[in-house]
């Protein structure tokens, strides 16, 4: 009975930490929703009239959205689209190339990046997580952040997308992004990566915001400690649901995309689920569900099926890069 307690308290906690890591994000993409200064008149609709400094990643002409796909009723006020980024806008997990990217201005040994290369290249031989690998991972990554500024981390993310994320979205994922804005919807991020980094990437593409994981921080500074846990698999769900309580969506409306099995209580939420880039079980779900499936890779498909357990792992483990690289930052 003992033990059958101890479970059920563990299945509770998690429960709970689960609920608080998509309230958490939630309302934070409101708060930075809130924040952000209004448009003027003339450039109110979302994806239209910004400026190259907006839009970054949008280089020339938009590519056309595939065929088949739902066409969003214009200026609905209760539609809105979600996407997930690793492999789904991004080609690859976010979090690693921003580890790239401190490694290219000195912030990171050759052993380091060596190490998450390789935590990467482990993930997608598996295709999941070890519950107390990621444990163990997540603990030193929020270790190292812990005390440092959390202006410190915006700033260096910002740095690093433009030369190292910016040319990685794929480009038929970014005209459905495009689709939904041009139809005035909008148009959310949904990712495990930092709130941080997530803004940023959405920011580039025109997006409305971002639902990301949230790192507690108190006077300016990191904590070292999550508000819940990673927004991962149910905690996306709790985030979009929360998100779509506070924005008056109707889900029956919305849309999602992501390439992973992981983000199947996501994709359930909503009346317009698309697979992109799909793993196998995803795949293999969305064709038992009748759900429509957008393929933009080329050549050896199925050998991205751990991708996205990659990006879970790389969350702590880009955090903790960050972590390093503020730390030598500071000492310099």
């Amino acid at each position: 009975m003992a033990v059958l307690r101890r479970l059920t308290q563990a299945r509770r906690s998690t429960s709970s930490r689960t609920a608080l890591a998509g309230e958490a994000a939630a309302e934070a993409a409101e708060a930075a929703l809130r924040a952000a200064p209004e448009p003027p008149a003339d450039e109110d609709r979302p994806g239209e009239a910004q400026s190259e400094e907006a839009q970054p990643a949008k280089r020339g002409k938009a590519p056309k959205a595939p065929e088949g796909n739902h066409t969003p009723e214009p200026d609905d006020p209760r539609a809105a689209a979600f996407f997930d980024c690793d492999n789904t806008i991004l080609r690859g997990a976010a979090i690693f190339y921003l580890g790239v990217g401190l490694y290219r201005r000195g912030f990171l040994s050759r052993r380091d990046i060596a190490r998450f290369a390789w935590q990467q290249a482990w993930f997608r031989l598996h295709g999941a997580e070890d519950p107390e690998h990621m444990a163990d991972a997540k603990h030193t990554a929020l270790g190292v952040v812990a005390g440092k500024r959390t202006a410190d981390l915006e700033a260096l993310c910002e740095e690093v997308f433009e030369d190292v994320i910016a040319d990685k979205v794929w480009p038929g994922t970014r005209a459905l992004v495009q689709m939904h804005l041009d139809a005035g919807q909008r148009v959310w991020l949904v990712t495990a990566a930092p709130v941080e980094v997530a803004r940023i990437i959405a920011a580039r593409l025109g997006m409305t915001g971002a639902l990301g994981t949230v790192a507690e921080a108190r006077d300016g500074a990191y904590t070292g400690r999550l508000v819940g846990d990673l927004l991962h698999g149910p905690a996306k769900a709790a985030a979009v649901r929360s998100l779509a309580r506070r924005e008056r969506l109707d889900l029956d409306r919305c849309a999602a995309y992501s390439d992973s099995a992981n983000d199947i209580p996501m994709l359930s939420l909503v009346g317009h689920p698309y697979v992109v880039n799909p793993d196998g079980a995803l795949r293999r779900h969305a064709r038992a569900q009748g759900w429509r499936v957008r393929d933009f890779r080329t050549g050896r498909k199925a050998a991205r099926v751990g991708l996205p357990a990659a990006a879970a792992l790389g969350v702590v483990a880009g955090a903790a890069a960050a972590g390093v690289a503020l730390h030598r930052r500071h000492r310099a």
